[in-house]
């Protein structure tokens, strides 16, 4: 019965829409249609089409400057709005005075389209119209400006203190919210965490927005301290605090950090959403601990296409080439689209694994199969496939019909597969590298110390005393080696030639004591010691 009667009640409304529709067609055509009728006519109209034609009368009639903001608000309220975003656009623009309210709707799809620059225009064009912003512009221009970033730092400052004079940047808190979120996009970590200190009033996503932003910047360690804080002023962390804080574990690779994390979602009885299970499962694949990341990852019962990328990226992080492949085609039987961190997954498992057919098939795949632009990394990660199997010509060719320019790590990648094959037969690829490497970076000492190493491999003892009497007419040294490893929850770190850390001469000893107990077991070849005078 209550089926019934709401299908009778559907039914009926459409009657009445179609009952005023027509006969709004009927008085169009009269060309006296009264403001009241055609605002009953908008109202009743439910397509883009039928919308468009009440605008062709109202231009006919010279009616859209009274009549043009009921038609915009009404195809906003259409479904999928961001199908009509220019023509809406167009509309607010050919309004002589249209009041904030009408920008203030048309901002959040814009902020949010393939096109945020508009959004940026438009806030532009309120200004420049007299219009004072409020607290339903700000959050949405600042978001378009994120969206913009970096080019788009000076406008979210001319931002920034316009919420500071009309009051908005401590007046509602989501302004500022927007604000930490923008100058982070920019890469201003600084002023980013100036906004949140100066906040009176903050809520958790506050707490979060700043998290994401120390996480973005690369500044993994603070979010820890920052987590901290957070409980310790009384608010409960949500699943976008916990996805924060495991993304930053996997960046340091601090396991202890990461399963204290994970057992915090567990304490809090947290449902492990799609989002929080994808970091989970990244958070243990990139600190090492694959065998947690499949079992978690065989217990999820809903995966995206980034699950699977992070199962697939963990796998080849990890050596375990086979197995990331053997995903990839259970991603595919699964009907999951794979996208540009899968395939970068498998070209590194292709990489490691020395599979040079498997990894062209992959390149080629991702681009003639989904239409996948490759990135720099795609092309870098082939070029290691290609070099460390000891194709180098090939490798030279690949990079030299690059559609884009190579970057300094393709080069550089390069130049790491000639030292890996170091011969005289590699001498003129040697030569070319170099050449574009310096180019590129001038100043950097590391490409210097590996085109010496090279030369004084293959024996071209004048080359790499020119390189070396290079570096030191440039003074230019080289960058002490850093190693670091996690001890009870801690990452320790060591560069090499410094004695100042703590427990050094303890590390010392031992080494010593192992290096003597070696000494004491004949190897199996001998050959393996001969330079082993440690």
């Amino acid at each position: 019965m209550l089926g019934a009667a709401a299908t009778l009640a559907g039914e009926t409304v459409r009657s009445k829409q179609c009952t005023v529709l027509a006969r709004g067609r009927r008085a169009l055509h009269g060309m006296a249609t009264p403001p009241a009728a055609v605002r009953a006519l908008v109202a009743a109209a439910t397509t883009f089409r039928n919308l468009r034609q009440i605008h062709g009368h109202l231009l006919t009639s010279g009616r859209v400057d009274s009549l043009g903001p009921a038609l915009l608000r009404r195809i906003i309220s259409l479904p999928s709005p961001h199908l009509h975003l220019p023509f809406a656009h167009r509309l607010l623009l050919s309004l002589p005075s249209p009041p904030l309210d009408l920008f203030n709707l048309l901002l959040p799809p814009l902020a949010s389209s393939t096109d945020p620059s508009a959004g940026a225009c438009l806030f532009v064009r309120l200004r420049r119209g007299g219009l004072r912003p409020d607290a339903h512009t700000l959050p949405h221009v600042l978001k378009a400006l994120a969206r913009l970033a970096p080019a788009s730092l000076p406008l979210v400052a001319c931002t920034h203190v316009e919420a500071i004079k009309s009051g908005l940047a401590h007046a509602v808190v989501y302004v500022p919210n927007a604000l930490m979120a923008a100058y982070s996009a920019c890469g201003h970590l600084g002023r980013a965490m100036q906004v949140f200190d100066e906040m009176t009033r903050r809520t958790v996503v506050s707490w979060n927005t700043a998290l994401t932003a120390c996480a973005d910047n690369d500044r993994h360690n603070r979010c820890a301290g920052m987590f901290t804080e957070m409980v310790e002023a009384g608010f409960e962390p949500d699943h976008a605090t916990f996805v924060v804080m495991l993304s930053a574990a996997a960046e340091l690779g601090n396991l202890a950090l990461g399963k204290w994390a994970h057992g915090q979602v567990v304490a809090r009885r947290l449902d492990m959403t799609l989002q929080l299970g994808t970091a989970t499962v990244n958070m243990y694949a990139k600190c090492g601990a694959v065998s947690y990341a499949s079992r978690l990852f065989g217990r999820m019962t809903i995966r995206n296409v980034w699950t699977w990328s992070a199962m697939i990226v963990g796998f080849s992080q990890n050596g375990m080439a086979q197995e990331a492949l053997e995903l990839f085609y259970k991603m595919k039987d699964a009907s999951i689209i794979p996208n540009y961190v899968t395939f970068l997954g498998l070209l590194c498992a292709c990489s490691h694994a020395g599979l040079v057919d498997e990894g062209r098939q992959f390149f080629h795949e991702m681009q003639h199969v989904y239409g996948i632009k490759p990135m720099m990394t795609h092309y870098s990660a082939m070029v290691d496939i290609l070099g460390r199997s000891g194709h180098l010509q090939e490798a030279y060719d690949f990079v030299m019909d690059m559609p884009v320019k190579p970057d300094p790590v393709v080069w550089r990648t390069l130049l790491s597969a000639c030292q890996l094959h170091s011969s005289k037969d590699c001498i003129d690829i040697v030569d070319k590298v170099q050449k574009r490497l310096l180019e590129l970076e001038p100043r950097r000492s590391g490409n210097y110390v590996m085109v010496a190493n090279i030369y004084s491999d293959i024996g071209s003892w004048d080359k790499a005393a020119m390189t070396r009497r290079v570096m030191r007419e440039g003074r230019m040294k080289k960058m002490a080696g850093e190693s670091c490893i996690e001890i009870g929850g801690q990452i320790q770190r060591f560069i090499s030639g410094d004695d100042s850390c703590p427990g050094f001469d303890g590390a010392s000893r031992i080494l010593h004591e192992l290096n003597n107990i070696m000494r004491k077991w004949e190897p199996v070849d001998k050959i393996l010691l001969a330079d082993a005078d440690i």
